[in-house]
């Protein structure tokens, strides 16, 4: 194996979890032999200054791993223009990159995952990202399996696939209409991906997340799940930019696995019909009884056009 990929840690104002991920990360047995380069954002007003300042103070006292880079935003960049800027700068250093943000808690084999799925598929043109959170579900799935675009709650990606990034919502939006997938991209109608896209497109949504799933999806390209998650975010809100109540999060909790991805239990030749599906039933458990009604009847209605 190449040199491990570079870890980078997106922080803000979040001393608690940020101290949480980090030591999550400690207990890989990789992380001595990883180069970990924080973004800690400038806070965005008088009110946040000082719990930023206490997490750059935390920052700046972090060992263990084989370098520790602080830096530190001197204005303040939002959630998605200090992800979006810093994995375009780390990955232009370094080839490929391995992504947190300051509110996931990783498995202590984590980074052998990435490490190894970004090795693994390195020459695979149709492979966007290695995703390490997977969502709850009680379906049989392969240790490891494919499903199609681009994720973001612990990932990595190469340069080759980071340029296929399009910011550009409306176009993608779009597109997906004009070749009829608006329905695949929505997982069969169990989520509402386009209406996000819609929302970003509109400048009534601010995600990065969305521009990175319809990039590759577009593109045909695949997103590598383990089949039990290596990564859980966090669900108590203690002030983040996106922080989601925690009602909200607590339905995405889930518990770490306990070995490591054995990848000769892997399906990765093509999509996975049983990852896919898995992930529409957890989408429909989700929803209200207003919303399956309304996405039933949509469905009905794209079949009589």
């Amino acid at each position: 194996m190449e040199a491990l990929a570079p870890i980078v840690l997106f922080t803000y104002n979040r001393l608690k979890k940020t101290r949480e991920t980090v030591s999550c990360l400690l207990a890989n047995s990789e992380a001595g032999a990883s180069d970990l380069i924080v973004y800690s954002d400038a806070p965005k007003n008088e009110k946040a200054a000082e719990s930023v300042q206490a997490v750059r103070d935390y920052l700046h006292t972090v060992t263990g791993f084989k370098s520790v880079t602080l830096v530190e935003r001197e204005v303040n960049y939002g959630l998605v223009r200090n992800i979006t800027s810093g994995v375009t700068e780390v990955i232009g250093r370094y080839g490929r990159v391995i992504v947190l943000e300051d509110d996931h808690s990783v498995s202590p084999y984590f980074l052998k995952y990435m490490n190894e799925g970004l090795e693994r598929f390195a020459g695979r043109e149709d492979i966007a990202c290695i995703h390490g959170y997977v969502y709850p579900h009680k379906d049989p799935l392969p240790e490891a399996f494919l499903v199609k675009g681009a994720d973001c709650w612990g990932w990595a990606t190469w340069e080759r696939a980071w340029k296929i990034f399009d910011m550009d919502a409306a176009r993608m939006y779009n597109e997906i209409v004009r070749q009829g997938r608006g329905r695949e991209f929505d997982f069969n109608g169990s989520y509402p991906y386009m209406k996000m896209l819609k929302d970003q497109a509109a400048g009534t949504k601010n995600s990065w997340a969305i521009c990175w799933y319809a990039s590759a999806f577009l593109q045909d390209m695949y997103t590598v799940y383990p089949g039990e998650s290596l990564v859980n975010v966090n669900s108590l809100s203690d002030g983040g930019e996106h922080d989601v109540p925690s009602k909200e999060l607590m339905r995405f909790s889930v518990d770490l696995k306990k070995t490591p991805v054995d990848w000769a239990q892997a399906e990765t030749e093509t999509e996975s019909p049983a990852g896919r599906k898995a992930f529409e039933r957890f989408f429909r458990s989700q929803m209200s009884v207003k919303q399956r009604i309304i996405a039933f009847i949509k469905h009905m209605l794209s079949n009589q056009n």
